[in-house]
Order: structure tokens, then C-alpha cells, then sequence
């Protein structure tokens, strides 16, 4: 299968700051790529990388075919790139801001019309054409941004963090066109903190603190557990995570709604943990062994990572 992206050692340092530490990957041709991590895990860094814009401190990458780091003008020409704060101009309608960033990439004037009318289409702004983006809500505004970063119809899109900030109904909006996308063989690399919208990727890799830390399908990463996870519910939630957080036998705990999440050795011990929260005076306390969520199994690699860092 052919690599649309790839990677070997990239890595980047900001003075004494390592941000990416030997990142090694490879995306498919037409394949959605998921980049996930928290605030600080090299995301943005690593999606600059790959665009060009920045060079490595060593480490080399190729894109669509070309060196980042000999020919990163031409890797700009087969590329968008929709930033975490992307460059719209809220003095421009909706249409102009279009229109700008075509004259930027200098799309044939004979194509304009029929890229424009697609364009508008299929993010829906059709009707709102003519209103000045600054008026345009949150999730319209990543619409017309999409729009613009696809207007010289590239062959990788390369989305930072795209739905951070917006509703949910605009994010399932904005998945839906990037389906659409697929569907025409453009590859789309995507950054997000987003775990569910992890789940909707080909395949995922698990940034953390600048490192490749895992890199499959999410059902696979799924997969790699070997301990039991429960649902933890008590009426007194915080009391109740204090006290699981002190037991040895649990590996981890993390908070989801109003339940909490906790890992174990094996589903015979919970007994033994339901038994300690009621000698804590925590006696209506109930709990359920779930299937572990690609959440569930960041959480779980990361703390392995940060007990192997204080190590």
C-alpha cells in the first residue's frame, strides 16, 4: 500500500525542550489518521513538521512523496493545512475569505466557479455566502475554514485540532464532510484531544510527552489489556476515588460523568475492593466491569509511561 506520510527519528527541540522525540510513523494513501494526545504532547509541532513549516532537529519525513526538508515548498502545493487558529478574516464574507485563499494558491480562474459551488455545498454555507465570517458561529466557521485549506483540491489535509471549542452537533457536522473526503482518496491527517473522535479514525497514534507511545486501529488498542476495568458508583464520588486511589490493588482510577473508571490485575478482585470501600463507610457504593474505551487505554499507557519515567 502506498505511504501518503512517513516518518523516521523526527525529532524537535526548542532549547532545552525536547517537543518530539523520535517520531516514527507511516499513513496510508486515503487513510484518516488520528494524532492523539493532551495539551503539550507534541501535536501541533509534529503537524508543522510535516507541513513544512518548520524544520527538524533531526529526523527526516516524507509527504505525498516529498522531503520535508528539501522540498517542503513543493510538499505546500499538495497540501492544506487548517491550523488550531486558522486564518480567517472576519472583515471578509464568506465568500471572499474563499476567494482570497484561491488567489493564494492560485487556482486557474476557469475552475473557481465550479470548486466554489462544491465547496459551499458540501459544508452547507451556501446560504450564508455573503455573511461576514465574524458573524458566522463556531462550528461555521471551521466549516469555512475547511473550505479554504481544500480549495487548490489537495492531496493531504492536515487538520489541527479541527473541532476544539464546538458544539457537538457541529463536530458530528464536521465528521461527516471529512467522510466525504475520503470517499474522493484525499488522506486526512487529523490532531485531536477528542477520544471519540479518535474512534472514528482508520488507525491512531498515542502521543505522549513528545513519544510515540502506541500506534494501531483503535479496536486493536482496544485489545492490548490484560487487566479487568470497572464502573465504579457511589453517591459520594470524591470520597469514594480518594479511597480507591490508596488501594494498591487498583492501577488506576480516572473520572468519567458522574462514575468512576478503575483498572485491576484481574475481575476476581473486585470483591476485594468493594469490600474495603465499605469498611471506609462507602456501603451503597455499586460497580460493573465494562470493556475498556481507547480512553481507558491512554490513561492506562501514559500512567505506565509516567511510572517507568519516575522509575
Amino acid at each position: 500500500m502506498m505511504k501518503e506520510i512517513q516518518s523516521e527519528a523526527l525529532t524537535k527541540q526548542f532549547g532545552s525542550l525536547t517537543a518530539l522525540d523520535q517520531l516514527s510513523l507511516e499513513v496510508n494513501k486515503g487513510e484518516l489518521f488520528g494524532l492523539v494526545g493532551p495539551d503539550g504532547a507534541g501535536k501541533t509541532t509534529t503537524m508543522r513538521l510535516l507541513c513544512g513549516i518548520m524544520d527538524p532537529t533531526s529526523g527526516e519525513a516524507w509527504v505525498a512523496g516529498h522531503s520535508i526538508i528539501k522540498e517542503s515548498e513543493r510538499i505546500k502545493e499538495k497540501i492544506g493545512y487548517m491550523s488550531q487558529r486558522f486564518g480567517l478574516y472576519g472583515d471578509l464574507t464568506v465568500l471572499e475569505n474563499i476567494l482570497f485563499y484561491a488567489d493564494l494558491f492560485n487556482v486557474p480562474k476557469k475552475e473557481l466557479p465550479k470548486r466554489i459551488e462544491r465547496l459551499l455545498g458540501f459544508s452547507n454555507l451556501t446560504p450564508f455566502k455573503d455573511r461576514l465570517a465574524q458573524n458566522l458561529s463556531g462550528g461555521m466557521k471551521q466549516k469555512l475554514g475547511l473550505a479554504c485549506a481544500l480549495i487548490h483540491t489537495p492531496e493531504v489535509l492536515f487538520l489541527d485540532e479541527p473541532t476544539f471549542g464546538v458544539d457537538p452537533i457541529s463536530r458530528g457536522e464536521f465528521w461527516q464532510i471529512l467522510y466525504g473526503l475520503l470517499k474522493e482518496g484525499v488522506t486526512i491527517f487529523v490532531s485531536t484531544a477528542y477520544m471519540d473522535e479518535a474512534e472514528r479514525c482508520h488507525r491512531v497514534g498515542l502521543l505522549h510527552r513528545g513519544k510515540l507511545i502506541a500506534c494501531d486501529e483503535p479496536d486493536q488498542l482496544k485489545l492490548t489489556t490484560k487487566e479487568a476495568y470497572f464502573e465504579v458508583r457511589s453517591k459520594d464520588r470524591k470520597r469514594t476515588k480518594q479511597i480507591l486511589d490508596s488501594m494498591p490493588i487498583i492501577k488506576g482510577t480516572s473520572l468519567y460523568g458522574d462514575s468512576i473508571h478503575i483498572r485491576v490485575e484481574a475481575r476476581e478482585k473486585l470483591d476485594e475492593v468493594l469490600e474495603r470501600l465499605r469498611t471506609a463507610g462507602i456501603f451503597e457504593a455499586e460497580a460493573r466491569e465494562i470493556a475498556a474505551s481507547l480512553e481507558d487505554i491512554f490513561i492506562s499507557m501514559t500512567q505506565s509511561q509516567e511510572g517507568a519515567h519516575v522509575s
